[in-house]
């Protein structure tokens, strides 16, 4: 969800893939991306974090529950709000929001309230009195949105423990005791606005990584052979084994080979052969064989040879004769390509005007 509300990985055939903004992102560093990706969760459409609160049923009833985006920001102003690298209790997390009136209301109007319930439509419904406090909507809610994305991003370090039992504000509830837990963010006590989160909320100008621990076996290092094969020495980071199974063929844990079949499927999926070749010039620990760098130059100048220029509509003419006062006319053959004897291509954003002008001529287009 965060990749591709970030713009960064799209569904294609079933599968999440690198965007172009995706493959451009692996070379930025990471805290940039990530500081990206939180702004843009609080801007999106694409969930409501609430819908994870499953125990509160009649969420999609219409006109029940607020619209997602003005409560997540809300969410957002609260997460940067917070002290950094100070631990704070979810309660007095809450009791903070209030207090600076941030709000994210879920529900739409009272007349919502009585839609959401739990267990059973009637007695268990939100509405009545004393049913609907604000840790057990606003709240859930906001736990919802620090659990599943702040805290997956690494914005945030956080205090958790099992959630059956860790919070009994929805005890006086009708149907409450059929329920352990109301929500898995339940067991989330307390939290911790991290450097990286900080920066990501605009706190601090930037972000310096800590120092990781120095690796006893060199990792990221790779033995291009001439016969295409490509042998990782040692362990490969993660965004080194993808770059490579986008453009090889995996024959076991550590060995790739690369085939201008391989290459030519991870060019028609919006990658360029320079990323590979950059990526072997780095991490190859000799040089690349000529072998390789043959098949890569030689793909790549294939690249761009056939485009796809988008689509365009095919006006059939009766004859050869009308084509040719089509394309003589001095509105139309603006407008349109001739295409052998009685054809003509004209593009969707010129159709209307082509379909003006001739009507103009004397010919309305069928």
């Amino acid at each position: 969800m965060l990749l591709q509300a970030g713009g960064l990985a799209q569904l294609t055939g079933g599968r999440l893939t690198l965007t172009t903004r995706g493959r451009a992102a692996l070379t930025r560093p990471p805290h940039l991306t990530i500081a990206q990706l939180w702004q843009r969760w609080l801007n999106n459409g694409l969930l409501d974090e609430f819908s994870r609160v499953e125990e509160i049923k009649g969420q999609r009833s219409a006109n029940v529950l607020t619209a997602a985006k003005p409560r997540r920001k809300l969410v957002g102003q609260a997460l940067a709000g917070l002290t950094p690298s100070e631990w704070t209790s979810i309660d007095g997390l809450f009791t903070d929001m209030r207090a600076a009136r941030l709000d994210p209301v879920v529900h739409r109007s009272e007349r919502a309230l009585w839609k959401l319930y739990l267990e059973d439509p009637q007695y268990g419904s939100l509405g009545y009195d004393g049913h609907h406090g604000w840790s057990l909507l606003q709240g859930r809610y906001t736990l919802a949105v620090f659990f599943e994305y702040a805290a997956t991003l690494g914005l945030i370090d956080i205090a958790y423990v099992p959630p059956v039992g860790a919070r009994d504000d929805y005890q006086a509830n009708w149907g409450a005791d059929y329920l352990d837990q109301l929500s898995r963010y339940d067991g989330l006590s307390a939290l911790r606005l991290n450097p990286l989160g900080a920066h990501a909320v605009g706190l601090t100008d930037d972000y310096t990584p800590a120092q990781a621990p120095a690796s006893a076996v060199p990792t990221g290092r790779v033995t291009v052979l001439a016969n295409f094969d490509i042998v990782a020495l040692d362990g490969l980071p993660s965004a080194d084994t993808l770059l490579l199974d986008a453009f090889c063929d995996r024959k076991t844990d550590r060995v790739w080979t690369l085939t201008t079949a391989s290459l030519l499927h991870a060019i028609d999926r919006g990658h360029t052969p320079d990323e590979l070749r950059g990526y072997l010039n780095q991490a190859a620990s000799h040089s690349v064989p000529q072998t390789v760098t043959t098949l890569l130059d030689d793909t790549g100048r294939r690249v761009g040879r056939l485009r796809d220029t988008g689509q365009t509509h095919l006006i059939e003419c009766a004859d050869g004769a009308l084509a040719a006062l089509v394309i003589s006319d001095r509105r139309l053959r603006l407008l349109c390509t001739r295409i052998g004897e009685r054809h003509l291509a004209v593009s969707p954003d010129r159709l209307p005007a082509f379909r003006k002008a001739a009507l103009a001529l004397g010919y309305p287009l069928a």
